[in-house]
């Protein structure tokens, strides 16, 4: 994780956030690499569950909402993780992560009775923690109060005047705007059932971070689907492994995450969020253990469109066209975290490689059409400049490109491939002649001689064969 860490901020993927003010603790900042990297994920996510199917539409819903939405959702009441205090240096930590931790770094399979994660109950994670005497990572003592349970919502005023405001959230999670928009869209769209409502946005969750990167943040985009369907017509089970294939696709096909460190983790009965009657995450072999990626499905039955109905007064219901029946649909939620996904592609594109001479490459391997940047143009020398950036005024038109004219053109190679650049294009004193370019490719390093005039064509068989 440490060589990530170091490269994402040496290249511009990911910076620490409020650095010259010293920072703020699990905060990041997306770079121009990084940017463009999460952008480029999202955009293929959007393709795939949104604009490539015609049981889907897409919504940007307000962060802020009624705070009466978060007491139908339930969040009020039981969005909590147990938090335990070290008596000793009075640090805080999550207690099921302090056991997460635990068992990854001693290879072990032990768990507190009625292990739940962050459900266990509070007596036996702090029985657990003291037998196995896990320490405080801060002062390395072990000494800790009971676990208790403290809401994660961000609160903050609505008005001017703060001691007259009325309290109001920071949303947890995007699902409540999809819920609270069904009717508008049902009515708006004039969709049929099976469909669904996709969201990308951001959440924020007042949580203790473990700090592995950005893996687990207080702010954190997701992009989220709720899909709506008649159980009795469409059987959950079949909506359920359906969504299990269709996020695992995403993840291992379309983005190209190496499928050997993936793999589908099923909810135990006792994890289960309340209103969940079936969960399947899928999960990445991360440098500190398996991590949650996205819910590939999760089965929300038809408990937040009538919760919305019960606290708001709306009728939340569907007609059938056909049967003329009136119900609630039931809900099946697939929820991909974009931050995470992005740090499992950056994971994943990481390769060292043994050239000769001892030298060693280091190259982002990203999906050609994931990469921040598709061609980097680069002229041999800089008495060349000015045709090779007329050529990068007429490719930038159809391709993400970096124009690099510093240091030699090993140097720059190098570079590229660090930042995982598929394509380097190099304008030299032939060029002026045959008018054509040599196309060095990032991961075979082969290079070949192609005319100008065939570059567009050449470098799309590449991108989407």
């Amino acid at each position: 994780m440490d060589k990530i860490i170091s490269l994402c901020k040496r290249r511009g993927f990911i910076y620490p956030g409020s650095e010259i003010y010293g920072g703020l603790a699990n905060t990041w900042d997306y770079g121009p690499l990084g940017a463009q990297l999460k952008k480029n994920i999202k955009d293929l996510w959007w393709k795939t569950f949104v604009e490539h199917r015609l049981d889907m539409v897409g919504i940007d819903a307000a962060i802020l909402m009624n705070p009466t939405t978060w007491e139908a959702s339930g969040h009020v009441a039981s969005f909590s993780d147990p938090l335990m205090d070290c008596k000793s240096c009075k640090s805080r930590e999550r207690a099921d992560k302090l056991v997460e931790k635990w068992a990854h770094e001693n290879n072990s399979a032990d768990r507190p009775r009625h292990w739940a994660g962050e459900k266990t109950p509070a007596r036996d994670l702090l029985d657990f923690i003291t037998e196995k005497n896990i320490k405080c990572p801060l002062c390395g003592k072990c000494n800790w109060t009971e676990p208790k349970s403290f809401n994660l919502m961000f609160k903050t005023k609505q008005g001017v005047i703060e001691e007259e405001g009325k309290d109001i959230y920071l949303r947890p999670e995007t699902a409540q705007g999809i819920f609270v928009n069904f009717k508008n869209v049902l009515e708006t769209t004039r969709k049929k059932l099976p469909f669904g409502i996709a969201q990308i946005g951001k959440a924020f969750r007042n949580e203790i971070t473990p700090g592995n990167f950005t893996f687990r943040t207080r702010e954190f985009e997701q992009m989220e689907i709720e899909y709506f369907f008649d159980p009795d017509q469409s059987p959950w089970q079949e909506v359920f492994e359906q969504w299990k294939k269709d996020s695992m696709g995403f993840i291992a096909d379309v983005l190209g995450i190496n499928k050997q460190a993936l793999r589908f983790r099923d909810h135990e009965k006792d994890e289960l969020s309340h209103y969940s009657k079936g969960t399947t995450d899928i999960e990445y072999k991360f440098p500190f253990g398996w991590g949650e990626l996205c819910a590939a499905g999760a089965y929300r039955t038809d408990y937040d469109l009538k919760q919305h109905e019960k606290y708001s007064g709306q009728k939340l219901t569907y007609l059938d066209p056909f049967t003329n029946k009136i119900f609630t649909p039931h809900v099946m939620e697939p929820s991909f975290g974009a931050d995470r996904v992005a740090l499992a592609v950056l994971l994943d594109a990481y390769h060292e490689e043994q050239l000769e001479k001892d030298e060693t490459r280091i190259v982002m391997k990203f999906k050609p059409q994931l990469a921040p940047n598709t061609i980097a143009v680069l002229p041999l020398v800089n008495k060349l400049n000015e045709q090779a950036e007329k050529l990068s005024l007429d490719l930038i038109k159809n391709y993400r490109l970096e124009y690099d004219t510093s240091g030699s053109i090993g140097k720059r190679y190098r570079r590229q491939d660090e930042i995982g650049t598929p394509f380097c294009l190099t304008f030299d004193y032939d060029s002026l002649d045959d008018n054509a370019v040599t196309v060095r490719q990032r991961d075979s390093m082969a290079q070949e001689r192609i005319n100008i005039s065939a570059l567009t064509t050449y470098i799309d068989s590449k991108l989407y064969n």
